[in-house]
């Protein structure tokens, strides 16, 4: 189990080198108010003072701190020097003289082996992306310390809370610190070690409050109660350290920290750990072997081997199913090109392939949200385009008095005997005409389905074509340059269809009723309602009405211009009129549904030829005379910036989640118990 925290070490290691870290990893985060010994529970813990000193908030920027057991300096040169044994792994550092040193990894390959200059660089590091003025920042500095007086640990140091802004620092600090610390303590991966001072209030500590907001059953928390010699006198904190006042799942430990005095004499940390154990043993004896800086490291080393070991098959999951995902993206960014014409040539050719799927309704991506493609073509046909035309009524538009006025039209001076066929020729023309507004909008609405096809074989079935910008533009502007072309071919044949049907009106058309049948059916409904002998008479009085009333003589004395007298809006018909209009109607019917069901049928076969199939079969062979030209290959087949950089990062994230799935897999299922 020793080998674990390296472990995790290593993985911290390899993730950083890609600058995110996708898995959350076991670590353990301090957490504490400004001023409550944090900074001094870390350096016992190194035994080397390393960490910026001063008043007010220090600690401005997290500081990931990984210490690595070595062996002392003699060992390692006895192995470098070497007997031709094998070399142990802690030996591991050849051209390192001395005993311990520390290393950033802004840092590369430097060492450092004077901890203050440690501490330079840590305050330099700060202020670069801080400010000089207690400014924050979340963004971590990674420091590694090599020492044979240290146990395996990693630690993550937080700044203090705080409750007033001082310097530049924002007036919403506060919350900014305790975001920042959420962000970290929330992993659940992660040991929250919390520090509270002895000398105040555990009730009012915002570091267990913290804590607590994120691990309410307290399995990751463990408190460490500071500055035990600095309480009142007659006062001790064995009941905060026994857990009688608030109960801490993961173990309560006291240590006494380093005074300012000891700092400003430069009393040693092992000086300074040798009186915390005569203060302990004076003070607290019953715990004096449960306290302490020397026990508080044994704990969290032993606490992050056995939370490591838990997270380990989580974390390996993790890992297994990550890179499963970053190499199917990787893949979905394809190789870079090499042969060019070879693979705008399979572009090209995908392309056109899945625009004519679609249309033909056998695509492998397939909309389940609406209609599209051949669907919603079939769906425009039989649905838009079918409704729209029965929804038309062949007599809409005409009154009788409008049939009536066509009839005198074409008698002339001379008064009727007879319907004239020439009035319901240009009555049943003016019907006809209303059928190809509705015939033309169903070619518009198929043509732009057409180009719906073009973005969505982009989105969807054509991902490699997202690569390259020119040549998605470039096809898309092909396509819809083939779409223009055909457009107005298509509208003139819908339009010559119409005037086809308009250039000759067949009354012998097989389905058209003999308009002799038409007159008779027309008698014998009027000789049932009238009787013979009075029929005549009731009409001739009823025409003498109708004349007197619509051109009644003048008043005396009243002259009037009878070619100023406007046709009457609306009267009653006599008998000879409303026979006469009846059978016009029922003509213009029967043969506006002749002509309807034509039309309706004739229209779309003609968009699918015109259009439709002939961009199908076309197509391919358009786009490659269009665009396979040499001197348009390497522009057509630049990436944009975004797609190239993106594979970049996921290929770099992917050999990162190989190199930590390899880690993982070196650490034996028996090693773990």
């Amino acid at each position: 189990m020793e080998t674990l925290i390296p472990t995790i070490n290593r993985l911290q290691e390899v993730f950083l080198t890609v600058g995110a870290e996708v898995v959350q990893l076991p670590q353990i985060v301090v957490v504490g108010s400004q001023s409550s010994g944090k900074s001094s529970v870390l350096e016992s813990l190194v035994g080397r003072d390393f960490l910026p000193r001063g008043s007010g908030i220090v600690t401005r920027r997290p500081l990931v701190l990984q210490l690595v057991n070595v062996a002392p300096l003699q060992e390692r040169l006895k192995t470098e020097n070497g007997n031709g044994g094998k070399q142990n792994a802690q030996f591991s550092y050849p051209g390192v003289k001395a005993e311990e040193w520390g290393t950033f990894l802004h840092c590369k390959n430097q060492i450092f082996a004077d901890f203050q200059e440690i501490r330079r660089e840590i305050e330099a590091e700060t202020e670069r992306t801080s400010g000089d003025n207690k400014g924050i920042s979340p963004e971590p500095i990674y420091l590694k310390i090599f020492s044979p007086k240290v146990l395996n640990l990693t630690l993550v140091d937080l700044p203090g809370i705080t409750k007033v802004p001082v310097g530049d620092q924002p007036e919403d600090i506060e919350a900014q610190v305790e975001e920042m610390i959420s962000s970290f303590i929330s992993n659940p991966n992660c040991l929250i070690l919390t520090v509270s001072p002895a000398n105040s209030d555990l009730a009012t500590s915002d570091a267990l409050k913290l804590a607590r907001e994120v691990d309410t059953d307290g399995r990751r928390t463990l408190l460490v109660v500071s500055k035990l010699d600095l309480m009142d006198a007659g006062t001790d904190a064995l009941e905060v350290l026994l857990g009688r006042v608030i109960p801490v799942r993961l173990g309560i430990i006291g240590v006494v920290n380093r005074s300012q005095h000891d700092i400003n004499t430069q009393k040693s940390l092992e000086d300074s750990m040798r009186d915390e154990q005569t203060f302990l043993q004076r003070h607290y004896p019953s715990l004096a072997s449960r306290a302490g800086t020397r026990y508080l490291a044994k704990t969290l080393s032993r606490l992050l081997m056995h939370h490591i070991r838990d997270c380990l098959p989580e974390l390996k999951t993790r890992v297994t199913v990550l890179s499963s995902q970053y190499q199917a993206r990787l893949n979905g960014y394809g190789q870079p090109v090499e042969d060019h014409s070879s693979t705008l040539l399979q572009i090209v050719t995908k392309f056109a392939s899945d625009y004519c799927h679609t249309i033909e309704g056998t695509a492998r991506y397939i909309q389940t949200t609406e209609l599209c493609g051949g669907a919603r073509i079939c769906y425009i046909f039989h649905e838009t385009f079918g409704r729209t035309l029965q929804s038309i009524d062949p007599l809409g538009g005409l009154t009788e008095l409008d049939i009536l006025t066509a009839i005198r039209n074409a008698t002339g001076p001379r008064p009727a005997l007879f319907v004239p066929e020439v009035s319901f020729e240009l009555l049943v023309k003016r019907q006809i005409k209303r059928l190809e507004e509705p015939s033309m909008r169903c070619v518009e609405l198929v043509h732009e389905e057409l180009q719906r096809i073009i973005q969505h074989c982009s989105s969807f079935s054509t991902q490699e074509l997202l690569r390259f910008p020119k040549l998605h533009d470039s096809i898309v502007e092909v396509v819809a340059g083939l779409l223009r072309k055909r457009l107005p071919i298509t509208n003139e044949m819908v339009h010559n269809l119409v005037s086809i049907e308009l250039a000759y009106i067949n009354t012998k058309h097989p389905d058209f009723t003999d308009a002799a049948q038409v007159c008779a059916s027309v008698n014998s409904q009027q000789a049932e309602a009238l009787d013979g002998g009075m029929r005549w008479k009731n009409e001739k009085v009823a025409e003498e009405r109708v004349a007197a009333a619509g051109f009644g003589s003048p008043s005396k004395g009243q002259s009037i211009n009878l070619l100023d007298t406007a046709m009457p809006v609306s009267r009653k018909l006599s008998a000879k009129e409303q026979r006469d209009c009846e059978i016009i109607q029922r003509l213009i019917k029967c043969y506006f549904l002749i002509v309807r069901k034509s039309i309706q049928d004739s229209v779309p076969k003609t968009v699918m030829h015109f259009l439709v199939n002939f961009v199908k079969e076309h197509l391919q062979s358009e786009l490659v005379g269009q665009l396979y030209k040499q001197q348009l290959l390497q522009e057509l087949l630049i990436e944009s910036q975004d797609t190239a950089q993106q594979r970049t990062e996921v290929a770099q994230m992917l050999e990162a989640l190989q190199k930590a799935n390899n880690i993982i897999s070196e650490i034996r299922e028996t090693h773990l118990w």
